[in-house]
């Protein structure tokens, strides 16, 4: 049966799955400009559920909130604009490196164990990103930078998730992504305003409404499991990019863009069974000594 901890990453991953088809389709506003309305209906959604459940907004744990606020906005930033520059599945794939960089990070910031196989894995993945970038023209080296430093960023929010564990309330977390990343794409939006068009206003308020439930749940799933068991799932996400990408846009791409795709997922699969399965070994190793120990 599959822990909470797993069901809510699902939850969360295939919310952000539609929350992501919206922002393709609204390719003509700036993505620092969808981020804002983004932040601002987290604003409210968090600011008025804290206040009824009598929660302090700001928390205890203020510098670790305030990067997690940040670099959610960074990794945010950059992704909304790779989603519309380039291919929907591709712009997924390259952010799928965010678990590889959270279990990466995890190792300095929140002590986790990274076995040496899990380098290769690493690996894997990151050829991966450098098939699809070489074999599919309209992903260009910017926008591949882009998109592997919004998975770093990701990658340095969710090790702040993880760092916090249940000492915050989930949302006082998201409520610190609108508040840091307010100010900042505020003043950019004030000077580069793109008016709104008829639907548009529906969809960049259902982006915000979506992704404050995907946040909420992904938040949920960090802080209810280890790293190497939740940060993995989020490989379904490519599942529905291709399909999506497909059906809604008209999305294809040759045979070695495919292996690309496959080689980081697979690099990632790969790495969550090995985890897992070194972990449950060296706790049944744990318990036999405990218990040899105790009859001793």
């Amino acid at each position: 049966m599959l822990s909470k901890g797993v069901l809510y990453m699902l939850l969360a991953t295939f919310i952000f799955a539609v929350m992501n088809v919206l922002v393709k389709y609204v390719d003509n506003i700036p993505a620092i400009e969808i981020i804002l309305f983004r932040s601002i209906v987290s604003f409210v959604m968090s600011g008025v559920t804290l206040k009824m459940k009598s929660v302090p907004l700001l928390g205890k744990n203020k510098p670790i909130l305030f990067i997690r606020g940040l670099a959610g906005a960074l990794a945010l930033m950059m992704f909304f604009t790779t989603l519309q520059e380039i291919p929907l599945a591709s712009a997924v794939t390259i952010m799928f490196l965010g678990p590889i960089f959270t279990a990466m990070l995890g190792v300095w910031i929140v002590k986790e164990k990274v076995y040496p196989l899990q380098w290769v894995f690493f690996a894997l993945s990151f050829a991966g990103i450098l098939m699809i970038k070489g074999f599919d023209t309209r992903v260009t080296p910017f926008m591949a930078l882009l998109g592997v430093g919004a998975a770093f960023f990701s990658g340095v929010a969710y090790n702040m998730i993880r760092k916090l564990k249940t000492s915050e309330h989930p949302l006082v977390i998201i409520f610190y992504f609108p508040l840091v990343t307010l100010p900042i794409v505020g003043t950019y939006s004030y000077f580069n305003w793109v008016m709104p068009q008829g639907w548009e206003w529906l969809l960049l308020i259902a982006i915000g409404v979506l992704t404050q439930f995907a946040q909420y749940f992904m938040t949920l799933s960090y802080q209810s499991e280890s790293l190497s068991k939740v940060a993995n799932i989020n490989f379904v996400g490519i599942i529905y990019a291709l399909g999506f990408g497909y059906v809604l846009f008209g999305e294809t791409f040759n045979l070695l863009t495919y292996l690309g795709m496959t080689a980081v997922m697979l690099g990632v699969v790969l790495n969550v069974v090995y985890k897992n399965k070194q972990e449950k070994q060296e706790n049944e190793a744990l318990s036999d000594r405990l218990v040899h120990k105790g009859k001793v």
